[in-house]
């Protein structure tokens, strides 16, 4: 069974740090694109950031220079390292996949508040 979790998330405040964590399950991560999206309260979706199974990476530009995302082939893990946190990355961040199928995490909270 594909499964993705998410973990990492929390209340920080501006210019504060916070690693991100996807877990993936069912099937080897290192060979599909994985990609972060969030959503802010009110909002739609936006895709933060991808990786894909070329190891290339994409960042939408509000996180461009501050957010990175890296996978962990050993672990079957994708992270979003994220710096210098402003108030609008206040979202929910969900782990994302297509395998084929679109897969989901359940996403983890991440609030940027002083």
């Amino acid at each position: 069974e594909v499964q993705l979790v998410e973990s990492g998330g929390g209340l920080v405040q501006p210019g504060g740090s916070l690693r991100l964590s996807c877990a993936a399950s069912g099937f080897t991560l290192s060979n599909y694109h994985m990609t972060w999206v969030r959503q802010a309260p009110g909002k739609g979706r936006e895709l933060v950031a991808r990786i894909t199974r070329f190891s290339s990476t994409y960042y939408v530009d509000s996180v461009k220079g501050r957010f990175t995302i890296s996978r962990d082939n050993a672990k079957n893990t994708v992270d979003l390292q994220m710096n210098s946190l402003k108030y609008e990355d206040t979202a929910v961040y969900y782990c994302n996949t297509y395998l084929p199928g679109d897969y989901w995490g359940r996403g983890t909270q991440v609030a940027v508040s002083s």
